[in-house]
């Protein structure tokens, strides 16, 4: 909300950022269950005064709203999606601070998956994933509620089925086309939900730890194809829109999705000298390269959606 100021627009906020907390979960049979959050808060308030004023009256201090994560998530009796303690923080400074008419938090995931040992889940044995789970809240203080996931950091990457061709050729143009490469990518991916209010969500604390993982299967699953045959990627700009589409046609709450994907190369090694080859590549030895690379991105969401 913009403020008229000595002839000026002036529009301000203000919060706490990389609050990292972690939460235990010990169940009466002995299970326990662990989340590592980092925990980003951006409050949208009418506290103005405390920047051409000097009145600090109006300011909910960013060390409260750090000691208000920690509360927070001792109160978390049951365990929860990052969605829902996301929601819980924006519910609570929209309606304990009059002077508070939105919070923006966001929280990015750890990814800490059980182990199994001989073949069985461990009780409290963790180890250390890749991809991160993550959101982004907008709460307001009538309830309505802007809600988004994603999944960062999601690395795949297939040895064939993959190909570009076709593409405009110039004076510089020096890429052959092929019908046969690798295809790799490090996805970012965002995906922004139907529910318009904090009364509207689903009941069940972990409902989106689930949507999160029916995202990523259907996202993976659309990048490899079936596990024999495969399926045919002509660039990753297709590959990209068949699975922001895939998600949007399988998963009913989500009304847009944004990918990001950089083409991350492997380029033919042959190795010769002026007289013969003393390699030839065959599709077998490659240099990985991450820099430069390709970067192809992309959004896609329902007529309706407001994005």
């Amino acid at each position: 909300m913009a403020n008229q100021i000595d002839g000026f627009n002036f529009e301000q906020r203000h919060g706490k950022a990389r609050v990292r907390v972690a939460r235990v979960w010990r169940n009466i049979d002995g299970r326990q269950s662990i989340v590592e959050w980092n925990v980003s808060i951006s409050l949208l308030s009418n506290c103005a005064a405390s920047y051409v004023n000097d009145d600090n009256s109006d300011i909910v201090a960013t060390d409260t709203m750090k000691n208000t994560v920690y509360a927070k998530a001792k109160e978390c009796t049951e365990q929860l999606s990052v969605e829902n303690f996301a929601i819980e923080l924006g519910k609570h400074f929209t309606s304990y601070y009059r002077q508070v008419h939105a919070a923006i938090v966001k929280i990015v995931e750890k990814p800490w998956e059980r182990i199994s040992v001989d073949g069985q889940p461990h009780e409290h044995g963790f180890k250390l994933g890749s991809e991160r789970h993550t959101t982004e809240v907008v709460v307001q203080k009538s309830g309505m509620l802007k809600l988004t996931s994603g999944v960062e950091g999601l690395a795949v990457l297939k040895t064939t089925k993959s190909g570009f061709e076709g593409f405009i050729r110039d004076k510089y143009t020096i890429l052959p086309e092929t019908r046969e490469r690798i295809l790799a990518t490090e996805v970012t991916g965002t995906w922004r939900y139907s529910y318009e209010s904090v009364s509207s969500i689903p009941q069940n604390l972990l409902y989106f730890t689930q949507r999160y993982m029916d995202v990523k299967k259907v996202l993976t699953d659309t990048f490899f194809g079936p596990p024999k045959e495969g399926v045919y990627s002509p660039s990753v700009q297709s590959t990209l829109f068949q699975m922001a589409k895939t998600v949007l046609n399988r998963i009913p709450d989500v009304t847009s999705v944004q990918l990001k994907m950089p083409n991350l190369h492997f380029l033919p090694v042959n190795l010769s000298n002026k007289n013969n080859s003393i390699v030839k590549f065959e599709d077998d030895v490659y240099l990985p390269t991450d820099e430069p690379h390709g970067s192809i991105e992309a959004s896609l969401s329902r007529y309706w959606s407001k994005l």
